[in-house]
């Protein structure tokens, strides 16, 4: 190696282009490819998506992977550093450039000093021109399962270039843990950020009234009081049938987006309420099939709902609302409804969220951020309106402090 080639790069000058894209295909073995600014496919990373493919991965989670191998690829296209011959300088560099570039952006009307404010209803912030930690650090896991893929296939570098941190690559992993504390993630990158610990976020009961009012549909109304009393993810209750719906017995059948098993969940009446009034309108339109999906648009020509349409539908009602709610806290705000019942054991929460783990579900046992803020201004209330304490008696005669300290302290 040169010295030239030693010397530091210079992030600030690099310019790394949009080539280059990830393109969903028809082909249900192969869902995404991943093309070069040719068009032409890069070998690497489809063998890598292949795999992923065979070992059960979601859709979902092969566009994931295929998004940060995609932003990999443009860093070392611009580097002009090919992808087995990248060692731990270009993804120390890779490390930096991407916590401190801007995310390219759909619409140019938008500041970035808006995208960093909080939403003043909520209380959340919004959506910043940088790239989230989560972001990141899912970047960094996807890059070095990308190279232990190649390393074990003798088709990568012998060295991985996003390596394990110093403390954890030697020795056994838990060897010295204590019984008495929670077990670590022993299998942190070298190059991984720091992820704050989020609390979950629940629509208050007040402003969930006014986001259900603002809806316009019996679809969207539907669609809502099944996400907030069955706590489903998105994906999940988007893709269900006809079928799936038992008004009679007040359960919905969807598919669990981890195990990819049917699971029926409990919802509320007025969500099946909601349902009918939405269902007797599309009968005119699509008919009443049983095999059919179960949410569809409303354009002229009818076709099923998508994630993004989903979503859309809420952000529009919430434009005059001013709040930034968004599917998943639908989810949330059931998950606190029903874990803070006294009468609902929390292994029943776990159970209808899904959660492979119990100490997930703990996370909704802690009070939301409104409950805490309020708790917080009541208690100042309770401390000002607390009655003025008496002056203390005095201590000493004045007299006595007169022969002490003379006439001039009385």
């Amino acid at each position: 190696m040169t010295v030239s080639e030693q010397r530091p790069r210079d992030l600030s000058t690099l310019s790394v282009l949009l080539v280059g894209a990830l393109l969903e295909t028809e082909d249900p073995f192969m869902p995404y490819r991943l093309v070069d600014a040719c068009g032409a496919d890069v070998e690497p990373a489809a063998e890598y998506l292949r795999e992923l493919r065979a070992t059960g991965c979601a859709v979902s989670t092969q566009r994931s992977y295929g998004m940060d191998l995609l932003r990999w690829f443009r860093f070392l296209w611009a580097v002009d550093v090919p992808w087995n011959r990248a060692d731990r300088r270009d993804a120390a560099d890779f490390s930096c450039w991407i916590l401190h570039i801007d995310k390219p952006r759909r619409s140019k009307s938008r500041t970035s000093s808006a995208l960093q404010a909080a939403n003043a209803v909520t209380g959340k912030p919004m959506v910043g021109p940088k790239y989230a930690a989560r972001t990141v650090a899912h970047s960094e896991t996807v890059l070095r399962s990308f190279y232990d893929f190649h390393q074990e296939a003798g088709t990568g570098p012998i060295l991985n270039p996003f390596p394990l941190a110093r403390q954890r690559r030697t020795g056994r992993v838990h060897a010295h843990h204590n019984p008495m504390e929670p077990f670590r993630n022993e299998q942190v990158g070298l190059f991984r950020p720091k992820i704050p610990q989020r609390v979950p976020r629940c629509i208050p009961d007040d402003q969930f009234d006014q986001l259900f009012a603002a809806l316009g549909s019996h679809r969207n109304r539907a669609l809502v009081a099944f996400y907030v009393s069955t706590g489903a993810r998105a994906s999940e209750l988007l893709g269900a049938r006809r079928r799936d719906a038992d008004p009679g017995r007040g359960l919905i059948t969807v598919v669990r987006k981890g195990t990819r098993e049917a699971q029926q969940l409990p919802a509320s009446p007025d969500a099946f309420v909601w349902l009918r009034l939405y269902q007797q309108q599309l009968d005119a339109v699509v008919g009443p099939r049983w095999d059919q999906p179960l949410w569809w648009t409303m354009h002229r020509t009818p076709r099923p709902l998508t994630y993004h349409a989903a979503r859309a539908v809420l952000v529009r009602a919430q434009a005059q609302l001013g709040s930034n709610w968004t599917l998943h806290d639908l989810r949330h705000t059931a998950a606190y409804r029903m874990a803070q019942d006294p009468q609902m054991p929390l292994t029943d929460v776990q159970w209808v969220m899904g959660h492979a783990r119990l100490s997930t579900t703990q996370l909704y046992l802690t009070p939301p951020a409104d409950a805490v803020v309020a708790g917080v201004l009541a208690h100042h209330a309770r401390r000002q309106a607390r009655p003025t304490p008496p002056a203390a008696a005095p201590q000493y005669q004045a007299e006595s402090l007169a022969d002490l300290f003379g006439q001039a302290t009385l």
